[in-house]
């Protein structure tokens, strides 16, 4: 039996007695630690910080201080005429660097401040009183003593609390003893008088004994109330023989009644189990379809016949930005707008049971345009007219179709690019040579030329200075640059028509991109007073990406179209100053990734798709070919087995990426 249900069993004398001695208790302890406490904070705030600043000015006197400062064994004998201060719990004193000199502790050792300047920071976890006090020198920077005041109070005055408080508690034994004598014969002996008569009553079953009430008291009138009870009950026993015979039939009665109760119970319960058993089999079931639903990667929406949401899974929740419990049972245009264009589409297939399919649907997700396909199905079966939305992402498949498209591009256009480039080299090469023989023709270094000019009745010198006048030089000069383009162009044609001999080799990544800037920097000139050099360029090489197997002159002409290019945008977007380039390398297994990446005015989404199409440029006519990033994708792809794209937004930038193998094919190795 534990102790509650003890003493819940005592008599009430005993209980009221109980609870008087432990009230008498709970004050004597409450006193006792109020005093306690009283006493103590009065020691802390007041007691001992005054103690503690009377001994610091009488220690602070120049004579003492001087003498305490002037080495570890004054400052040591000092603090041992503090040993015997009661209150004192530590001390230590500081020289005029603020290192620790000396110290004192009394009892277990306390964490003292080595350093003055540590002090502040140890004070904010210290509880005792303590008292910082500064010792004077006639020269130099005074040193300090930091006293530290005991936090318990003296033994006497507990010995004392504890005289008091049992002298107390005797007294309140002895008045508890008086009390309880009273109690019992007040309260105590008639409840045990009237408890006892309850018990012979219950013992012999005589309901004409009577209780005895000698006061007008609670317990004179439960007497009282208990001998009416004992009246109505001999009265009612009789009724309750009479009674017994008809309750004797009844329960006859009621037994087989209880036994049909109970086979029906029995076939009730059985038809309970079998309906928990399947409630929850379809529990699982939801939970195993709901599971599925959002483990798909595409969109699943269910609507009923006013286009309200009952099913939304988790690939709707991410692309629509609202939670399931917020969506479901809310209008499908509330929660995902997007949608309300193509409300004709989902009634017609709800009303007419058809399959409808939209194609590319564009959206923005992460601020990027993603594109979707809608797939609208209705509800076979359903009187309701319901409809299930599908939509899936198609961003890389139309990113691939367009890789795709691009690489078809890059093949067919080398057919037209050898023949271009073999009917243009014939004439190409008389111009240049025609323009060379002129010059020879007028050249004074030739015999031939002044006899010629003499049989026409004039001097070599005349004519070339006729021609000079004239600008004759100055035009032959373009015809020679022109022609010289001319034919840089066809070898990028046919460059870009037919394999190369030349074979990959480890270069050093490094440096091909170094080159490329001294080349670029040396060779801009695609804008008049524009100096590549005040670009400012970042190298951000990854260390452990060394050597790459490539074409060395054929990277270093990719390098150098995509530095001029971007030289060209910062030139035409940014401010003179603020250009920059940056060239990453990383090691991404299986691929050695080269970004040359600029803070230029950026590329429209309508450009970026056709910037790899030969002969497509944004440039004015004469400027620019639209071969420089053709030939570099058809090298980088087709000579180099590698991947090369571009990342641009306008106003932002752009960033190419190239993506070259780690390690060769057996046809990287062969001729290329």
């Amino acid at each position: 039996m534990t102790l509650r249900q003890r003493i819940e069993n005592l008599p009430v004398g005993r209980k009221l007695l109980l609870a008087l001695l432990v009230l008498l208790a709970a004050v004597m302890l409450i006193s006792n630690l109020m005093f306690i406490s009283a006493a103590y904070w009065i020691s802390r705030q007041s007691v001992a910080p005054q103690a503690m600043q009377t001994l610091g000015s009488l220690l602070s006197s120049r004579e003492l201080s001087e003498k305490a400062l002037s080495s570890a064994e004054q400052a040591q004998q000092l603090l041992a005429h503090l040993e015997h201060y009661a209150p004192l719990r530590a001390a230590i004193i500081y020289d005029s660097e603020g290192q620790a000199l000396a110290q004192l502790q009394r009892g277990e050792r306390l964490g003292l401040p080595e350093h003055l300047g540590q002090l502040p920071a140890w004070l904010q976890g210290e509880l005792r009183a303590t008292h910082l006090v500064e010792l004077p020198q006639a020269s130099g920077a005074p040193g300090h003593l930091l006293l530290v005041a005991s936090s318990e109070l003296p033994v006497a005055f507990y010995s004392g609390t504890l005289t008091a408080s049992a002298g107390i508690l005797l007294f309140s034994l002895l008045l508890w003893i008086l009390v309880a004598r009273q109690v019992r014969r007040l309260i105590t002996q008639p409840i045990r008088d009237l408890e006892s008569l309850s018990h012979q009553v219950t013992r012999e079953e005589n309901y004409a004994l009577r209780a005895s009430v000698a006061s007008r008291d609670e317990i004179g009138r439960l007497g009282e109330a208990f001998n009416t009870m004992l009246s109505r009950m001999q009265a009612r026993e009789q009724q309750l023989k009479r009674a017994r015979n008809d309750a004797q039939e009844a329960f006859d009665r009621a037994q087989g009644m209880t036994e049909q109760t109970r086979s029906s119970n029995r076939r009730l319960e059985e038809q309970i189990r079998v309906r928990s058993q399947i409630e929850h089999k379809l529990t699982r079931f939801q939970l195993y379809l709901k599971n599925i639903i959002d483990s798909m990667p595409s969109v699943l929406i269910t609507l009923d016949e006013n286009l309200r949401v009952n099913q939304w899974n988790q690939e709707a929740s991410a692309l629509s930005g609202v939670p399931r419990d917020q969506a479901l049972n809310r209008s499908i245009f509330e929660v995902f707008p997007s949608l309300e264009p193509f409300l004709r589409q989902i009634r017609r297939s709800s009303q007419e049971q058809l399959v409808k399919r939209i194609e590319r649907v564009t959206w923005m997700r992460d601020q990027e345009p993603h594109h979707y396909t809608l797939t609208l199905y209705p509800l076979m079966g359903d009187e309701n007219q319901a409809v299930v939305i599908r939509i899936d992402d198609i961003t890389q498949r139309i990113a691939m179709e367009e890789v795709m498209v691009q690489s078809e591009k890059m093949l067919s256009v080398g057919g037209l690019a050898a023949g271009m480039a073999h009917e243009i080299n014939n004439p190409l090469g008389a111009i240049l040579h025609n323009a060379q023989n002129i010059r020879r023709r007028l050249s004074a270094d030739l015999e031939k030329n002044h006899e010629a000019a003499q049989q026409a009745g004039m001097t070599l010198e005349a004519v070339n200075q006729y021609l000079r006048l004239r600008q004759i030089p100055e035009l032959l000069d373009g015809i020679q640059q022109a022609g010289s383009r001319a034919a840089k162009i066809v070898s990028h044609m046919l460059s870009f028509s037919r394999m190369s001999d030349r074979k990959l080799a480890e270069c050093p990544l490094s440096t091909l991109l170094d080159q490329a800037l001294e080349i670029a920097g040396n060779d801009y000139d695609l804008i008049e007073g524009f100096d590549f050099r005040a670009i400012r360029i970042i190298r951000d090489f990854d260390g452990r990406l060394e050597r790459v197997p490539c074409i060395g002159n054929e990277m270093e002409q990719v390098l150098l179209n995509l530095l001029k290019n971007a030289a060209q945008a910062i030139h035409q977007n940014c401010p003179v100053g603020s250009g920059q380039i940056t060239l990453r390398t990383r090691l991404n297994p299986p691929w050695a990734e080269i970004q040359v990446e600029d803070n230029g005015g950026g590329i429209d989404e309508s450009i970026r798709k056709r910037i790899f199409e030969p002969f497509f440029t944004t440039k004015e006519v004469g400027q620019g070919t639209g071969l420089g990033l053709s030939v570099s994708y058809f090298i980088v792809t087709n000579n180099h087995k590698g991947q090369m794209e571009v990342q641009s937004r306008p106003g932002q930038g752009s960033t190419f990426t190239i993506r070259l193998p780690l390690s060769s094919s057996a046809d990287n190795h062969g001729t290329i």
